[in-house]
């Protein structure tokens, strides 16, 4: 996240959007890729710094409400480069070490068309607005919104009992938030993150998220058998709580712990009411980033 947008109520795609051009202008190191589109043919992107074997993946606003997650990630690629570029230590670790021994791919924001609904409202000229305006129960009022522009929450998206998430969640249709879609993977911005991360098929992984300041660490049993020494590394280095979550399924961070059985985590940063503001992003940048640097050594 670039010193220009810091002070700014929002972070929409074309701020993020800018923010990549700028980083991989100055940075010939970082790298863009368009992995794939949203519903409104939005490019979703990728960042990648780093040429090491072990292959890091985070990414941020699955949910449209949570945008502050991409400036979050944007900030981190930032400083991270610097240091790099600096030879400067980020947290203890040598930036240029990490840089040698890790490939971290961050998708900064999953759900575009959602974050810019949630920041700027309903627009008459979107192409759905009257099917948006009728799941968001007439209200013109969006800032509340965490689903796709269909309506789809993407983080039930997943094919990890996937079922059960749809019975529990007990939404028939589009909505603001907890309709799965009508079968896993239906959306696009799902589809893009799941074939790149089979793509790549990272060592670890986290979803940023927000808030209460916790790290889920497993899924059904399926996650490795060190997952909750590795989130109490990332507790330590963050004060934010490993828990335990059960009664939630079809996430991605499930799918990828049932899919790969390799560590993955879903990080709530911050506190307080979503969306967060602005306001609370240096503190809560403050705690999160060493969490970061430490997910870049767990398998050291």
């Amino acid at each position: 996240m670039s010193e220009k947008n810091i002070g700014l109520a929002s972070y929409g795609y074309r701020a993020m959007i800018g923010d990549c051009i700028r980083l991989i202008g100055k940075r010939s190191f970082v790298e863009a890729y368009a992995i794939g589109q949203s519903v409104m043919g939005r490019p979703i992107v990728a960042l990648r710094c780093g040429r090491g074997p072990r292959r890091v993946h985070l990414n941020g606003a699955f949910h449209a409400n949570e945008w502050i997650t991409s400036a979050l990630l944007m900030r981190y690629l930032e400083d991270w480069s610097s240091a790099c570029v600096e030879d400067n230590d980020l947290n203890g670790q040598r930036a240029c070490r990490l840089y040698e021994e890790t490939s971290l791919w961050i998708v900064p924001m999953v759900n575009p068309d959602g974050v810019d609904l949630a920041l700027y409202g309903l627009q008459q000229t979107h192409p759905h607005y009257r099917q948006l305006l009728d799941w968001n129960g007439g209200s013109d009022q969006f800032d509340q919104w965490k689903a796709n522009a269909r309506g789809v929450d993407l983080n039930d998206q997943f094919p990890a009992h996937w079922e059960e998430e749809r019975e529990r969640r007990g939404t028939a249709g589009p909505a603001p938030r907890d309709y799965p879609g009508p079968y896993p993977l239906s959306e696009p911005e799902a589809q893009a993150i799941a074939n790149f991360t089979s793509l790549l098929q990272f060592d670890t992984a986290a979803a940023l998220h927000t808030q209460g300041e916790e790290i889920y660490w497993n899924y059904r049993d399926y996650e490795p058998d060190n997952a909750l020494e590795l989130a109490e590394r990332l507790g330590k280095a963050s004060g934010y709580k490993p828990v335990k979550l059960t009664g939630s399924d079809a996430g991605y961070k499930d799918w990828f712990i049932q899919q790969y059985r390799k560590p993955a985590f879903t990080i709530e940063a911050g506190m307080g009411s979503n969306p967060l503001p602005v306001d609370h992003f240096d503190d809560i940048y403050r705690s999160l980033q060493p969490l970061l640097t430490e997910l870049l050594v767990l398998h050291r």
